[in-house]
Parts: C-alpha cells; sequence; structure tokens
C-alpha cells in the first residue's frame, strides 16, 4: 500500500467514518452502519474498497483494521518520484506510485501499461492460480483507476498472460 493508495482509500467522508469504526471496535458491518448512521448498503461497498486498499480485515468474518499493511505503508520511505516510471510517457501518465490511475483508451498504450504490469507481477513460466492472479493485481487498483478482474481480462486479451483450466501463466 502506498500514501497515495491510503489516501485514495480514505479520500471519501463514508469510508474515513466506516474506518473510523472499525478502528473504534466495531466487527461487523451491522455495528459499523449502527455507530455511523451509514445506510447497510454505503456500509458494505466502504468496507470492500478498504479491503481491497487493504486497510481492513475480515477474519472469520470480524472487521479490523489490518496493521500490518499500515506499519508496512509506514516503513516505506520511498518519494512518490522515486516509485514513478520517468522514461515512458505512458507510464507517468497513468501510474502514481505504482498504483494505476487510469486505463488508456487506445489500444497501443494500453498494452504498454498492461505489458509493464505482466513484467512486474508475474514470473515467465510459472504457474499461478486464480485466486494468485487477482492477488497479484489488486495492489495495482488500489486507488480506483480500474478493477482486478478488468485488468486480468485485458492482460488475457492482449496475450500477456495465458489461461488453462484456470491456470494462469505468463509466457
Amino acid at each position: 500500500m502506498t500514501a497515495h493508495a491510503l489516501a485514495g482509500a480514505l479520500a471519501d467522508d463514508g469510508r474515513r467514518r466506516i474506518f473510523a469504526a472499525i478502528v473504534l471496535g466495531a466487527t461487523s458491518a451491522t455495528e459499523v452502519a449502527e455507530r455511523t448512521g451509514l445506510p447497510a448498503r454505503v456500509v458494505l461497498t466502504g468496507v470492500r474498497r478498504l479491503a481491497d486498499a487493504g486497510l481492513v480485515t475480515g477474519p472469520d468474518g470480524a472487521l479490523a483494521a489490518d496493521e500490518v499493511s499500515l506499519r508496512a505503508a509506514a516503513r516505506d520511505s520511498r518519494t512518490a518520484d522515486e516509485a514513478e516510471p520517468a522514461a515512458d510517457p505512458v507510464l507517468r501518465t497513468f501510474l502514481r506510485a505504482g498504483v494505476l490511475v487510469g486505463l488508456p483508451a487506445q489500444r497501443g498504450r494500453r498494452r504498454v501499461l498492461l505489458a509493464h504490469i505482466a513484467e512486474r507481477s508475474f514470473e515467465r513460466g510459472t504457474h499461478y492460480p486464480e485466486r494468485a492472479v487477482d492477488d497479484a493485481l489488486k495492489p495495482w487498483c488500489a486507488s480506483g483507476g480500474s478493477d482486478h478482474a478488468t485488468l486480468r481480462r485485458y492482460l488475457i486479451d492482449e496475450q500477456l498472460l495465458t489461461r488453462e483450466h484456470g491456470i494462469y501463466q505468463r509466457p
């Protein structure tokens, strides 16, 4: 998790209230809704977004702040400039601190971005179950610039990943 992803996850007032309720001891979506006064639908969506960003975990159904991820983010001393890919203008435009801020509409630009993601997320010849692919792609989507399922689909479409019987690999 990057500082940019953290800021993006907590940019919404509702998600801040949800996160605060969880930090202060709410362990279920029902408790969060009661403490925040937010509708259940808003709470469930907010909890999902916070979990996707790595701020909240739900082991055994009980919500809790993901202290491991928060500590890791605090230890990450790289500045945004050090984390930015400097060479390619496509990467500079669509990545901030290693997190997608959007997907290019033009196929050629999108392929450059997807190739960058594939190279940094997957080793050639290694077999990955779908869950591992999703886990590798979710950090790229922490700011809400895209979602991991869309990235996975584009990687397959562009033949940067292959899929056979639910097992993925980078050719």
